[in-house]
């Protein structure tokens, strides 16, 4: 979502080194304040995955819970956790995928190529289906839908630290809100201040 310029590509004019370390500089410091934006500028130690797994519903109407998983990563400017659930009917021709994660100390780029939704607003639609920014219960969120291939995404940012991801194939949108539904949103904002390093 960031456009870096290193100058006019007519200019004759050549750049010199301080010129290019200002605008080096200046870029950086943008990548730095999304990611401040997100992290308040601390270091966060996430929510045991375990404890997020424990918040995924173990059916979602008909549909019956299939996988269950969770990990910590801290890797590469990275410090965060998730669980993610898999949801489907008995013939498997409906889907829905859940996913929740705690960004802890998440920095840069990474949240950018992520959750770029979070720092626009998105409003676009065609003969196909829609993709828009909303806000759900509060929270900034991101509705992506096919009418097609009836596949659709939904992702919600919680106390500006935890992503739900709902996504589906064969299922209508009202349907991933209802998953959505089943997640304990207070429990986690009642952890929005968990693991914060002073």
């Amino acid at each position: 979502f960031f456009f870096y310029s290193c100058g006019d590509k007519n200019s004759n004019t050549p750049q010199n080194d301080s010129s290019d370390k200002s605008n080096l500089e200046n870029f950086t410091d943008k990548v730095k304040d999304v990611s401040d934006n997100f992290t308040n500028g601390k270091k966060i130690n996430p929510v045991d995955f375990r404890d997020l797994k424990a918040l995924l519903p173990e059916r979602i109407s008909d549909l019956k819970r299939s996988n269950l998983e969770g990990e910590k990563v801290d890797a590469m400017g990275m410090n965060i956790s998730h669980a993610t659930a898999d949801y489907s009917d008995a013939d498997h021709n409906v889907s829905i995928d859940l996913k929740i994660t705690d960004l802890g100390s998440v920095s840069g780029l990474s949240a950018l190529a992520s959750y770029g939704w979070y720092m626009v607003d998105i409003n676009k639609e065609n003969d196909t289906g829609y993709e828009k920014t909303i806000t759900y219960k509060g929270n900034k969120g991101y509705e992506k839908y096919d009418n097609h291939g009836k596949y659709g995404e939904l992702s919600v940012l919680v106390a500006k630290r935890f992503v739900i991801e709902a996504s589906g194939n064969n299922i209508l949108m009202d349907q991933l809100r209802a998953a959505v539904d089943m997640i304990d949103l207070s429990k986690l904002e009642s952890w929005k201040d968990f693991g914060i390093e002073k």
